[in-house]
């Protein structure tokens, strides 16, 4: 196969060193391909003779290229209402006991880790609308370490192929038709998206939000993380939740062997783990 540069092996283990370091993502020998396919477009629009050079870039701490480099070894697949048994044991079970558990506060913080292009937190969002009152106080956090998806959730204006799944009565509720340069698009409404606030945030880093998680999302993040950085993020994770907080994960993810934090109560749901 003829490839425009050379990924020599010690560049590799320095770029996989370099994910691991800054973002806890840990790449096997067998992302070796992807990780040059995606580099080599940059290589060539920086006009750079090969990837030592990109090496030194990164090395010198040009914050631009490493927010680049984050957002290009990331991988983003998401849908709607994806895993949808979730959605449906959120509105039966996890909200009617959160609503009796905070009767006197009538407050709900939801955090939606890893929300990619933002299908995740509005299917929550949608979730919510259906089951809570509007007079109680929701709101839904939504983080990812990629920027550019972060900026696609914000704008909450998608393809229509990717709501043509979805229940219409709910895309007639939720979303209104685009015009103009947005024609051939669902467009989010306000009033669900102002519920939901969307940050870049990197999970080996500092958390910046103040106050406890009733709900926490993290669903198709950790198979990225080698177990001892999942074992030190599910019990940060646990750190940050209320004594009956929920953590929904992916489904081919599991806690078992990695934090002592949480009980598994239902198809890859967990609830956290209440010490004496």
């Amino acid at each position: 196969m003829h490839t425009d540069f050379e990924l020599a092996d010690g560049e590799y283990e320095f770029l996989r060193t370099f994910v691991y370091d800054h973002s806890g993502i840990s790449l096997g020998e067998e992302k070796r391909q992807l990780l040059y396919s995606r580099l080599s477009k940059r290589l060539r629009k920086l006009s750079l003779s090969g990837f030592k050079e990109y090496c030194q870039l990164l090395k010198a701490g040009d914050k631009d290229e490493v927010l680049y480099f984050t957002n290009a070894i990331t991988t983003n697949l998401t849908s709607f209402f994806r895993e949808s048994h979730h959605f449906d044991y959120l509105a039966n079970t996890v909200l009617p006991d959160l609503m009796k558990l905070k009767s006197d506060s009538r407050k709900i913080r939801i955090w939606s880790a890893g929300c990619s292009t933002g299908e995740e937190p509005y299917s929550i969002a949608m979730t919510v609308k259906k089951v809570v009152p509007a007079s109680w106080d929701v709101k839904i956090l939504a983080t990812d370490l990629d920027s550019n998806v972060v900026a696609t959730g914000h704008a909450g204006v998608y393809d229509l192929e990717r709501v043509e799944g979805m229940d219409k009565a709910l895309l007639k509720k939720w979303f209104k038709k685009g015009s103009g340069v947005n024609k051939g698009k669902a467009i989010v409404n306000e009033e669900l998206k102002s519920i939901v606030s969307f940050r870049q945030l990197n999970l080996m880093k500092d958390w910046p939000m103040k106050g406890l998680m009733d709900i926490i999302f993290c669903r198709n993040v950790v198979i990225y993380f080698d177990r001892p950085t999942q074992s030190v993020l599910f019990n940060l994770y646990a750190k940050v939740m209320h004594p009956d907080g929920r953590l929904f994960v992916g489904h081919s993810e599991s806690l078992l062997k990695v934090t002592d934090q949480f009980d598994l109560i239902g198809n890859t749901v967990y609830k956290k783990r209440v010490t004496v």
